[in-house]
């Protein structure tokens, strides 16, 4: 017999008996899909920006069908999600309470001197990382936007001042824009809340007047007006812990600072916020 037809032959019935063994294999060693896992992806909001920890909505989806995910742990779907999900999985779930970015600096052109120019790249975190901005006050808003370029839901943009603005209406707490800052300057609360000390500065009063005109001078005031224990000092910063926070506003009325900021809108809490 021909060499060549020997060979083909031989090449040939190697081929059919690799490609029975893989179908073989891949029958016995096949994993099935949870179809629990494409109705969850179906409802998530597609945004894919990994604020629930997982690398897109697939993967939290997969997540939640294994139980290595909450119901409601998609930020940015908050609660109406968080139901479909449990409803989906057969459980119950109120879904989270919505969470909102708030910027605790006020510190912009117009209250903060500069200590020179900055001439690098406008990135807070390179700037933070080289020369530290122009800024007098290393604790403040660099005021470059990187928080804002962070944003997948155009929920902020930075105004006339050069501080971030959030768009409450238009937030999803997806916590990206906090992750952003080099400066931990930005945080995520519960809706309702009211009530935000405005600074991260933990220079003694002293040393903060020269350099910001609404910077916090650490004189305990409205610690001791604060009728339910929720603002407290630390390292020359008064700070608020929300889950105690009522949104009553004493602490607004007495800072002398106009550091601590009240919200328009908010309702009075009768029960702590949870932070």
């Amino acid at each position: 017999m021909n060499t060549t037809v020997v060979s083909l032959l031989s090449m040939g019935t190697m081929g059919g008996l690799f490609a029975l063994g893989l179908a073989v294999a891949s029958k016995k060693f096949a994993v099935e899909s949870d179809p629990r896992v494409d109705e969850i992806e179906e409802v998530l909001p597609g945004a894919n920006c990994g604020a629930c920890g997982f690398a897109g909505c697939r993967a939290f989806a997969e997540g939640v069908a294994s139980g290595k995910a909450l119901v409601d742990g998609c930020p940015v779907g908050g609660a109406s999600v968080a139901k479909l999900v449990a409803e989906i999985m057969g459980v119950e779930s109120e879904g989270p309470q919505r969470k909102i970015a708030q910027v605790l600096c006020k510190g912009g052109l117009a209250e903060a001197k500069k200590r020179g120019e900055y001439t690098g790249p406008r990135d807070c975190r390179i700037a933070e990382a080289t020369q530290g901005g122009d800024k007098a006050c290393t604790f403040g808003c660099l005021g470059y936007g990187t928080c804002v370029a962070a944003c997948p839901f155009d929920a902020m943009a930075m105004d006339e001042n050069d501080l971030p603005v959030v768009f409450e209406d238009k937030c999803t707490g997806c916590g990206l824009c906090v992750a952003a800052c080099p400066r931990d300057i930005i945080v995520l609360v519960n809706e309702e809340q009211g009530v935000h000390i405005r600074c991260r500065s933990q220079l003694m009063g002293r040393f903060i007047r020269p350099v910001c005109s609404v910077g916090c001078i650490a004189c305990q005031r409205c610690v001791r007006v604060c009728p339910t224990g929720a603002i407290y000092m630390e390292n020359n910063l008064a700070h608020i812990d929300y889950s105690k926070c009522t949104n009553c506003r004493k602490c607004v009325e007495v800072c002398p600072m106009n550091t601590i900021e009240w919200q328009e809108g908010k309702p009075l809490i009768t029960k702590g916020a949870a932070s």
